[in-house]
């Protein structure tokens, strides 16, 4: 059977479409109340087209809703929401979608918001192309797909994506309290399946975690607190009513570690974030991205199996640059028991982790919010958040590169030195009853750091 063709109208019908919705052809500021916009009643008037829209720029005040297989927008134009409670695009229950091409953004004075620049929900083969995703400041997700399999997010560019927030974990009693922090997501994937985030920008200019941003908007200090410290909050952070991680941030994240899966993430550019890749999820490949300039590169945990970290190159991150390892909700297979049903393992680990290059490691601009005390490590693998979490197992680790970039000398004040390295072992491999297992080194070259080359000895 032949797939139809999917129709794009032409310029000369839209402009007969924007003449008969307002009288000057175009989205009308001072169109009567109640009335569709423009881009809207285009949508609805050719349901299952997509819509090329002419350049110039379009202010919207309610969220444009594409409902239909095969509709979208498409064109160089600018499209404007006036209204920061409002969502830019959503697209729901519409397989095979387009937005391509397209500047999303929020005016001056109203870019703070909680909402997403484009969400889509229970759609199958949606894409997102060349769209310009700017200043949409959010605590939440500027690009979100959800439960939406086949995802394609391509070449597009995230830029200024953050807002200062709070981070409220009072509801979870491994934490007990809530604090004021840098959030906001770029890119979000949660229980899709087939996903392709390929060729995009995720850059943030804006909230750069300098100290005097962090005194401005008194980063990490305590809003609440619960009566009793919970298991996963450090006793300096209780008692001092502050901790140093936030910087909450991610630029991609992929989620949803029992329902998300066969996702590649490939190609991308990250700058300055807290998180650059942030995995909870199956049979993913990261590879062949850079990150330049941010707090951690990229982790895997919560269950996160079957993971290839491959080609990637990771500058100037601080806590560290690759890590793996289980989480709160990792968890062994569980038999029925009572009301219970039972449950699937979700674990860590049958993952590799190959020729990544890791340089300027500790000289990012984080890189003074944890102290020469706390240095980081290059490549991290970590015990159980939990004592009944199982542990990263049976990991290939290759061909990786950690480079201590100061032994070539540096520039300060015009004069080349030579600087120690800015981390304490190139890699770490955290102990305890959760310890990983069945780690398995070979090819790599680690030069060492303040402590050395590793904490246990790298056996192939």
């Amino acid at each position: 059977m032949r797939t139809p063709l999917r129709r794009t109208l032409s310029p000369l019908l839209i402009a007969l479409a924007f003449a008969a919705t307002t009288e000057r052809g175009r989205a009308a500021d001072d169109a009567p109340p109640g009335e569709r916009p423009t881009l809207q009643a285009l949508l609805d008037a050719r349901p299952g087209t997509v819509v090329e829209v002419p350049p110039g720029v379009h202010e919207i005040r309610e969220t444009l809703r594409i409902a239909t297989p095969g509709g979208g927008l498409s064109g160089t134009a600018t499209i404007v929401q006036v209204d920061p409670t409002k969502a830019i695009a959503r697209i729901d229950h519409a397989d095979g979608a387009v937005l391509r091409g397209l500047t999303l953004t929020r005016p001056e004075g109203r870019r703070e918001t909680d909402q997403e620049a484009v969400l889509v929900t229970d759609s199958r083969d949606v894409t997102l192309a060349d769209l310009r995703v700017i200043d949409n400041q959010t605590r939440g997700v500027a690009v979100a797909f959800r439960n939406s399999d086949g995802a394609r997010i391509l070449d597009c560019l995230i830029h200024n994506y953050q807002r200062v927030g709070v981070d409220d974990r009072t509801g979870n009693a491994l934490y007990g309290y809530a604090f004021r922090c840098i959030a906001g997501t770029g890119i979000l994937v949660d229980g899709c399946r087939g996903a392709l985030i390929r060729g995009n920008t995720v850059r943030e200019d804006r909230l750069i975690a300098t100290p005097e941003v962090k005194r401005e908007h008194q980063l990490g200090r305590f809003v609440k607190k619960l009566p009793e410290r919970g298991q996963l909050a450090s006793q300096r952070d209780w008692d001092r009513d502050e901790t140093d991680n936030w910087m909450q941030g991610n630029a991609v994240h992929v989620s949803g570690p029992e329902s998300t899966e066969s996702t590649r993430v490939v190609d991308n550019l990250v700058e300055r974030a807290g998180q650059g890749f942030d995995i909870h999820a199956d049979h993913v490949i990261l590879a062949n991205n850079i990150v330049d300039d941010a707090l951690i590169g990229m982790k895997a945990m919560h269950g996160s199996k079957h993971v290839i970290v491959a080609g990637n190159q990771f500058r100037k991150t601080t806590l560290w640059a690759m890590g793996f390892m289980p989480g709160a909700a990792s968890r062994a297979a569980r038999p029925a028991e009572g009301d219970r049903p039972a449950l699937p393992a979700n674990v860590d680990g049958g993952s590799i982790m190959a020729n990544n290059v890791i340089t300027d490691f500790g000289m990012g601009m984080t890189n003074w919010i944890w102290g020469e005390e706390n240095l980081g490590f290059p490549i991290r693998f970590d015990r159980g958040q939990l004592d009944d979490n199982p542990p990263l197992s049976d990991v290939i680790v290759a061909g990786n590169i950690v480079y201590d970039t100061g032994r070539d000398k540096i520039l300060r004040d015009g004069q080349p030195e030579v600087v120690g390295p800015r981390y304490r072992l190139a890699v770490r491999v955290e102990g305890g009853p959760t310890a990983p297992v069945g780690l398995h080194f070979s090819n790599n070259i680690l030069h060492p750091g303040t402590e050395g080359v590793s904490n246990v000895e790298l056996k192939p």
